[in-house]
């Protein structure tokens, strides 16, 4: 009541004051909407100018880049590419290239030129963290290490495609260089341009061929990481002398820039570490702690700016002296990388992609310099890392994989290619040229580790040696998460715990390659597998692992599983994102249509085998690419496998008995089968199946037939096992009884 009086009665009060309100207009020449104006042609006109403000056409450019970028990305992705070649294609396709090329009009609506501003600034700030998050991401301690060879390949890489860059600029300084741009200048920019390496997309290739716990991994990411700190030190000086004009008069900036650099080793780092000693034990972080250090960030980009050896100089600094913690990095890396990843470099590469035009290079000769620029970058970075690898050991194989990695170059290209276009010291023609030399050299590094490997008849690691090849039975566990990890190894140990010497079991993690930074790679292995080891000691059980940095889970999970010759691959239900909610039932049904991999499986026809399927979209990719035989646990907290109930709808179930018979043999298990069409009597496999083992384990296995299932019988089973048909043909029909089951492993031979 109290409520009703006082919102009706204030509400009331609020009309009268407006009515009486409106008598103080007289005499003030009030403009009233036109009345020739309809109220519809109204709303029209102030729905244009809503969508003509600044604000709303950056919110939706923003939106319209991240969609593209994520879906070229994915799409690169699953070519076997780094999703950044994708999200850079992406840029040149909205770009004059292509979409500026065939929908001029629509380009200029929806990237005029009054709003590039505000995208370049946003972009700035995106490459700004994420720079930061490249610094955090250096294992300086690795360096120490490994330095002696890492310093001479990674400075042969730099300074041999830097002289080859300096002498291309020779030859095309006085036809291609922007007027007034002295010749150091440019020969400069074009030296360092072919001297970088792309540390963030390497290091993902070699997480992701599971190359990154071999000698030859370890020494590639020390060598790109000495690659990235002298190619941005040198930067920072190029961009002095650029600046400058002469090299004489850069002296006073590269004099400032060795005071910042000092007064960040020794004044900064040690402040910073005293704060990251303070807070490391605690559970979190406070937003004081974040603030101090995401200022810092902001005034070192700001002083290398103002010094003159750019922002991003000042970013990565930053991120190289945080604190050697890793819960430190991790929580700066989780709270900047997002944002500056998915929502802001998007807009570098727009931003990038609309400078670009693939138009300027329309002739043959064009395309002759480009196609020269770009020998010279691979003869550079990839002949020159490969013989300096040779020089100080490394067989040949190692020697050319060591190159071809080296000659990435990825975003960490793009960046030394606009703040040279910024200066003024690269046209729009040898920009273009560049970038596609960025392109081309990144896309032929995984191309290139497949020949090598072919031609070295070598693959990259990522069976353990320990898997027994030639083992009676070998099971490969696929976990996420640590209670699912646990449940699936018991049930493997129940599979072949009296044949140690004769089986196998690996666990397998796999993680998102966006996920894992190469400093503290080791240390999250050993974490993510030290509930799997304890576990393991107390079944007494021997493991290996697995541990990958992966873009495509399910196809990994099915080449590792046909590479390594596994009898049986376990893994975990999946839940859907959509599960339980009104708008997951429109939503789910969408995702047939929007989600890509739903969408490619439509177009090979392989969507109609899964029309009905009671899986979620990672459960059901890994079934239809898995080749082997594969086990689906749906975990209600398995401790122990005592009694299994097995059902039997089919003659094609028949191979249900031979892992029953393993469970009654290893685990001493007590198994009742289900005899659904009386299939034990009246079909000659299924008979001759059952009878061997009853032959042996009498007192371990019995039969029944559906109309001895109640809910007791249900709750004394520990463990159900169905095949995939069976199991699909039970959720589709609501089988009642279903409700009250235990844990369920759903087998596909």
């Amino acid at each position: 009541m109290f409520y009703i009086v006082v919102t009706s009665g204030f509400i009331y009060l609020m009309y009268r004051i407006v009515e009486q309100g409106k008598l103080l207009e007289v005499g003030r020449k009030i403009v009233s909407p036109s009345s020739t104006d309809s109220q519809w042609v109204q709303f029209l006109s102030s729905l244009f100018h809503n969508l003509q403000h600044p604000l709303a056409l950056l919110l939706f450019q923003i939106i319209t880049i991240v969609l593209v970028a994520r879906i070229f990305g994915w799409i690169f992705r699953k070519i076997g590419q780094p999703s950044v070649i994708g999200e850079i294609i992406a840029g040149i396709v909205l770009g004059p290239s292509l979409f500026g090329l065939y929908f001029p009009d629509m380009k200029e609506a929806l990237f005029p030129v009054a709003s590039l501003g505000n995208l370049q600034l946003l972009s700035q700030i995106g490459l700004i963290l994420f720079m930061f998050v490249i610094g955090m991401e250096l294992d300086l301690k690795v360096l120490k290490n490994k330095a002696n060879e890492a310093v001479v390949i990674s400075h042969a890489s730099i300074v041999i495609p830097f002289a080859l860059g300096i002498g291309l600029s020779y030859y095309i300084y006085h036809q291609f260089a922007p007027e007034g741009v002295e010749f150091l200048s440019f020969s400069l920019f074009m030296g360092i341009a072919m001297s970088i390496t792309a540390f963030p997309v390497l290091a993902r290739i070699v997480q992701e061929r599971g190359i990154h716990k071999t000698r030859l991994g370890t020494i590639v990411i020390t060598c790109a990481a000495a690659d990235d700190i002298t190619a941005w030190c040198l930067l920072a000086v190029v961009i002095a002398i650029v600046k400058a004009g002469s090299f004489v008069s850069s002296l006073y900036v590269i004099g400032l820039a060795l005071l910042y650099v000092l007064a960040m080793l020794l004044i900064v780092k040690p402040f910073l570490k005293r704060v990251g000693d303070l807070y490391a034990k605690k559970s979190n972080i406070k937003k004081s702690v974040v603030a101090i250090f995401l200022l810092t960030l902001i005034v070192s980009a700001y002083l290398s700016e103002i010094i003159g050896i750019h922002a991003l100089f000042g970013a990565f600094m930053m991120g190289a002296i945080m604190p050697d913690i890793s819960k430190f990095r991790n929580i700066f890396i989780e709270k900047v990388e997002d944002v500056s990843v998915i929502l802001l470099l998007p807009l570098f590469f727009v931003f990038t992609g609309l400078r670009t035009e693939i138009g300027l290079i329309n002739d043959i000769y064009l395309w002759k310099v480009t196609g020269c620029i770009i020998s010279v970058a691979v003869v550079g970075k990839f002949f020159g890392s490969a013989l300096a690898a040779r020089f100080v050991g490394q067989n040949w194989r190692d020697s050319l994989t060591i190159g071809a990695l080296m000659n990435t170059r990825g975003l960490m290209e793009l960046v030394v290619l606009n703040i040279g276009y910024e200066l003024g010291v690269l046209s729009p023609k040898v920009f273009t040229m560049m970038v596609i030399m960025a392109l081309v050299t990144t896309f032929m590094t995984g191309p290139a580790l497949d020949l090598i490997n072919f031609i070295f008849k070598t693959k990259d690691v990522i069976i353990p040696s320990e898997v027994k090849k030639n083992s009676d039975f070998n099971i490969l566990i696929s976990f996420g998460n640590n209670e699912k990890g646990k449940s699936l190894l018991r049930l493997a140990n129940s599979f072949i715990k009296k044949e140690t010497e004769t089986a196998n079991i690996t666990a397998m993690h796999l993680t998102m390659s966006d996920d894992m930074h190469s400093y503290n790679l080791e240390e999250y292995e050993t974490l993510t597998f030290e509930p799997m080891v304890k576990e393991s000691k107390k079944l007494e059980q021997k493991i290996t692992t697995i541990f990958k940095a992966t873009n495509d889970m399910e196809t990994d999970i099915a080449d590792i599983a046909y590479q390594g010759k596994y009898d049986l691959v376990l893994v975990g239900l999946g839940k859907s994102i959509f599960e339980g909610t009104l708008l997951g039932k429109v939503l789910g049904f969408t995702t047939r249509i929007i989600n890509p991999d739903r969408l490619l499986d439509k177009f090979t026809g392989k969507e109609g085998l899964f029309e009905n399927s009671p899986f979620d979209d990672r459960t059901r990719l890994i079934i239809s690419k898995t080749k082997t035989p594969l086990g689906i646990l749906i975990d209600k907290d398995i401790q122990k496998i005592d009694r299994v109930f097995v059902g039997i709808f089919s003659v094609g179930d028949v191979f249900l008995i031979d892992y029953a018979q393993k469970l009654i043999y290893n685990n001493n298990s007590h198994v009742t089968l289900l005899d659904n069409n009386e299939h034990t009597k009246n079909n000659f496999i299924v008979e001759n199946a059952l009878s061997a083992v009853q032959k042996n384990y009498q007192d371990n296995i019995e039969v029944i037939h559906p109309n001895e299932i109640n809910k007791p019988f249900l709750q004394e089973q520990n463990l159900i096992i169905f095949s995939l048909e069976t199991w699909k043909k039970l959720v589709e029909e609501e089988t009642s009884w279903l409700t009250d089951i235990p844990s369920v492993l759903i087998i596909k031979p």
